[in-house]
């Protein structure tokens, strides 16, 4: 799966807005050619963290999971299924919770493909129905 695949994959479920931070629109660097993923039907980015983001490094406050030359990784705010922790954050296409957030539910997939694409799509899926929850509780 490609990075344009899984935003593709996204961006259908609805309602999804989408940040590509770049060089020039005042986001930090460390965060150039990643994406961001949140449920804002209004174009507004909502309060809180986003519901996915695709990585295409590693960032220094994480252990190193071997990103970048094209190898990125899928971030999904799965709830509290991410509790455990990892041994081997390089590991690819698979579903494992998060080497930093694991403990705040979210699960991460470097290198995401075949073995991996079904399961991803459900969690993202399922990220996506709860973040339209969040934002509409928060609509009143």
């Amino acid at each position: 799966m490609s990075i344009d695949e899984i935003t593709e994959y996204v961006e259908s479920l609805g309602d999804v807005l989408t940040l590509r931070p770049q060089p020039g629109d005042g986001t930090p660097e460390i965060a150039w050619g990643d994406r961001f993923f949140y449920f804002a039907p209004d174009g507004v980015v909502p309060p809180g963290q986003p519901f996915a983001t695709i990585v295409t490094k590693d960032y220094p406050d994480e252990p190193p999971a071997g990103l970048g030359d094209g190898v990125f990784r899928v971030n999904i705010d799965a709830g509290r299924r991410g509790q455990e922790q990892v041994d081997d954050p390089t590991r690819r296409d698979v579903v494992a919770p998060h080497p930093a957030y694991g403990h705040l539910g979210w699960v991460a997939v470097v290198e995401p493909g075949e073995r991996t694409a079904d399961e991803l799509h459900d969690l993202l899926r399922d990220a996506h129905a709860a973040a339209k929850r969040r934002w509409e509780r928060r609509r009143g």
